[in-house]
């Protein structure tokens, strides 16, 4: 008799604590101020929020520098561009370590600036756009308000930097929206700029 009545409050505790844990993360994850930023890279003219726990003096936030470093006490310059907030996250610590013994060490993304692509030529809407997450080549457009009557629509290309040069991807409106020749449709990059002719 006592078994039988044990497995009820057991199940019952057990929901109730899976119920809280839930809650629990659902509420880290939407705290105010912070963006979700799963896989997200860090760009300059991000707003970082880096802060150690029970140390007053060391919770800022700080901007990510055109050259992609920020400076942290204690810590020094931090060179942050094209890493994920884990990363930061790990370096800072490691380099603190050794005049905070124990500590933990928290990064969080407050605001994402840096992560733009432009959009420019015959749209509705030109201009610069934060990307949060990723876009292709078609958000791009429809983020931009579509293109217009006198657009090239065959003739849009996205040109993007890469090891120094710059380089024009080709990408044509008429076959994609038929469904044709896919891989145009490419993930655009931070610093991206679409043009339509």
């Amino acid at each position: 008799m006592r078994r039988a009545r044990r497995a009820p409050t057991l199940c019952a505790l057990l929901v109730l604590g899976i119920a809280s844990a839930w809650n629990t993360h659902a509420q880290e994850d939407d705290s105010p101020g912070t963006v979700d930023t799963r896989g997200y890279r860090v760009q300059p003219g991000d707003v970082l929020h880096v802060s150690v726990w029970k140390e007053e003096g060391l919770d800022h936030e700080v901007l990510v520098r055109p050259d992609g470093g920020f400076s942290f006490p204690l810590a020094g310059d931090i060179n942050a561009v094209g890493r994920t907030v884990e990363e930061l996250r790990q370096e800072i610590a490691d380099r603190l370590a050794r005049y905070i013994p124990g500590l933990v060490v928290t990064v969080s993304v407050r605001q994402i600036n840096g992560n733009k692509i432009y959009v420019l030529g015959q749209v509705n809407n030109p201009g610069e756009f934060v990307m949060n997450p990723r876009i292709d080549v078609m958000q791009a457009l429809s983020i931009a308000g579509g293109t217009t009557a006198f657009a090239s629509t065959n003739n849009i290309f996205v040109l993007r930097r890469q090891n120094g040069r710059q380089v024009a991807l080709p990408f044509r409106l008429d076959e994609v929206m038929r469904g044709r020749n896919l891989e145009q449709n490419i993930l655009l990059e931070s610093g991206d700029v679409v043009v339509v002719p």
